[in-house]
């Protein structure tokens, strides 16, 4: 099971519109694949405390258990991964321990490319995550409405779907 988490709280997402192509892609592939979508899926702000025993917290720890890889869609904001991935990750980290994480960023410009390390290094600190060099990242300009009008962005989320299902089917069969 790959699981995308698309992070972004905004109506007009653009960064859901990349999630629900990486998505198409890998279930092209006859991938078993599940789009999770934060708008739809309210989380608590972690506390450090009671937030993790919240029912919505304990069925994401579950889910995110069972998954083989992650993807994270979010926007960028202020040269980082929005507030709600990285709460997302704060209420569920110890779950996402030794999986494959793809990322997927959507951004207002492109000084910003390197705003997936932060998270990536935590992951890769904290939980021994194995990150996927090849990240998607892109501005507004090349998505129009649900379309991604830029095909070299499309051909990055292909190499994604390659990227993700090719290691965590490779990390899968090691165990």
């Amino acid at each position: 099971m790959i699981l995308v988490f698309s992070c972004s709280l905004n109506p007009g997402s653009r960064s859901v519109v990349l999630a629900r192509a990486l998505r198409d892609e890998l279930a092209a592939r006859d991938s078993n694949v599940e789009l999770i979508d934060l708008r739809e899926t309210p989380l608590p702000l972690c506390d450090g405390a009671n937030s993790y025993g919240d029912a919505t917290v304990v069925e994401l720890n579950e889910r995110v258990s069972a998954a083989d890889a992650i993807v994270v869609a979010a926007p960028v904001y202020n040269f980082d991964v929005n507030a709600a991935a990285k709460n997302l990750v704060e209420l569920t980290g110890r779950s996402w321990t030794g999986k494959v994480v793809g990322m997927l960023l959507a951004a207002g410009g492109e000084g910003s490319y390197m705003s997936a390390m932060g998270l990536a290094n935590s992951l890769m600190l904290d939980f021994r995550c194995i990150v996927v060099p090849r990240f998607v990242y892109t501005t507004e300009d090349k998505i129009d409405g649900d379309v991604i009008t830029e095909p070299v962005v499309r051909e990055r989320i292909v190499q994604l779907a390659d990227d993700v299902s090719r290691l965590s089917t490779a990390l899968k069969r090691a165990e």
